[in-house]
């Protein structure tokens, strides 16, 4: 035997061979004890497991969170306690894509964050956006479904994509962030990410504060051109996964600024938004932005599918001093998220290296497929026996009863002073974009809306940008008429 390490089986047994299995004779038909060449291809058709239903093509990397401020009068929560250093994994990501589609198409980016703290893991789900398209969960189907692909044909169509946004008014927010620069990013490092949805907060002395996650890239704002994102996704599909590996490999760590916004809790009742609402920002101005720390990255995974693809982030996962809010995508999200995974990756998920806690696990969860650790007797509670026990003052859950003294309907938000679905998106056209990025604006809207959209579409496409802004919404008119 040569110094070499022998190839073996999954159970650690030396095999015969890398290259021939065990027929008779030459030319004779394969043998089926050969155990090694049945477990070889048996093993290669189960390599995969479903891409996620949404952001199924992305890529990620391992660092830490080091808090350089003092919000503890906002948050008992660990990990955003002063000085304190976690251990992180990032995942970003495409939305409507498959695995395979280019990194460089017009879409959000995903941006999720585990934190794997000292009260268990914390997850924070979010976007390049600090806004969404819808603000209900139960049109989060018909959404995906709009931006994916057709039913007889196989192909994405965008048509169906402006048929839906058209007949959502509160997509204008998101859409305007779409159709403008940070709709193609030049590479995940040079993006913001946000939490996006709203949070509860809640100090040691038990004052509730409802707050925004905003992660503001150190390396500067960068994107791409359509065209130049085009010929990106011809020339190098998986330009984003590219840039994030080699970057990190050669020393050169990305690294963003975690900023939060802040609102009393007795604020939210009559704010002149609804906080609540995902379509909605908190303008800075009312809110300003307060520094926690600095979030970097600084290992590559050594697996991509260990360590990436089979990563599980999921909203519900939040430690004391950290609570959900009454946004309702938020709400959603809590029960899909993890349903998605039972479904994804198998029903223990949560033991897979990337995804286990780093503080102590007493839960009574037991077997199941490929569980490997299990709870000693007892295995029930409660019980008399010296099993783990819950203990509300220990967990120190932040919980909101906010809104819940109202009857149960069904119903859009309740508005406020300033609520509508085009105000917001006219400001960010008219106020924070300059001329040129205003051009690209109507320019990438126009490219994108003349790919065969039926024409009772593309008059709800002009008159969608003239209720966002009227000299935005003449152009987009001029463009697709000619």
């Amino acid at each position: 035997m040569t110094d070499q390490r022998p190839t073996t089986n999954n159970v650690g047994i030396p095999v015969g061979s890398d290259n021939d299995s065990l027929t008779l004779g030459a030319n004779g038909p394969i043998l089926l004890q050969d155990h090694y060449l049945i477990e070889k291809n048996a093993q290669f058709n189960r390599e995969r497991v479903p891409e996620r239903v949404v952001h199924a093509k992305g890529g990620g990397a391992f660092g830490f969170l080091e808090v350089t401020e003092d919000v503890s009068q906002f948050t008992k929560a660990a990990v955003f306690q002063p000085g304190t250093r976690t251990e992180s994994l990032i995942r970003f990501s495409s939305v409507a894509g498959e695995s395979g589609s280019p990194d460089t198409w017009r879409d959000p980016r995903g941006f999720a964050v585990k934190f794997y703290t000292s009260q268990g893991n914390y997850d924070l789900v979010g976007n390049n956006t600090p806004v969404f398209f819808i603000r209900d969960p139960i049109k989060f189907p018909d959404f995906i479904r709009s931006q994916k692909r057709r039913a007889d044909n196989h192909l994405r169509d965008a048509d169906m994509q402006w048929d839906f946004w058209t007949l959502r008014p509160e997509s204008a927010h998101q859409v305007t962030w779409l159709m403008g620069d940070r709709g193609i990013p030049s590479n995940w490092r040079e993006m913001n990410g946000y939490g996006s949805h709203t949070y509860l907060w809640e100090n040691a002395g038990g004052e509730k504060f409802w707050v925004k996650y905003h992660f503001k890239t150190d390396q500067g704002i960068g994107y791409l051109a359509q065209a130049d994102a085009d010929k990106l996704a011809g020339d190098d599909a998986d330009h984003y996964i590219r840039d994030l590996f080699t970057s990190i490999k050669s020393g050169n760590h990305p690294s963003w600024t975690l900023h939060v916004q802040v609102m009393p809790y007795e604020d939210a009742a009559d704010y002149r938004f609804n906080p609540f609402d995902l379509t909605k920002v908190w303008p800075h101005g009312d809110y300003p932005l307060i520094k926690v720390g600095r979030y970097v990255l600084d290992r590559n995974p050594e697996n991509y599918f260990a360590q990436i693809e089979q990563a599980a982030f999921e909203p519900s996962n939040l430690v004391a001093g950290i609570g959900p809010s009454p946004d309702k995508m938020l709400q959603g999200r809590l029960f899909a998220y993890p349903d998605a995974h039972r479904y994804r990756i198998g029903a223990n998920y949560t033991q897979l290296p990337v995804n286990a806690a780093k503080s102590p696990v007493n839960s009574y969860a037991k077997d199941g497929a490929m569980r490997y650790s299990n709870p000693a007797d007892p295995v029930y509670a409660p019980n008399s026996y010296g099993g783990p026990h819950a203990d509300a003052a220990y967990a120190s859950e932040t919980v909101s009863t906010y809104g819940i003294e109202d009857e149960v309907i069904r119903s859009a938000y309740k508005l406020h002073s300033e609520d509508d679905d085009w105000g917001q998106p006219g400001t960010l056209v008219r106020e924070v974009m300059d001329d040129a990025q205003r051009e690209r604006l109507a320019a990438n809207i126009v490219g994108h809306a003349s790919a065969d959209v039926s024409a009772p579409v593309l008059e709800r496409v002009i008159q969608y940008w003239r209720n966002v802004d009227k000299n935005l919404g003449d152009k987009v008119a001029t463009g697709l008429n000619g």
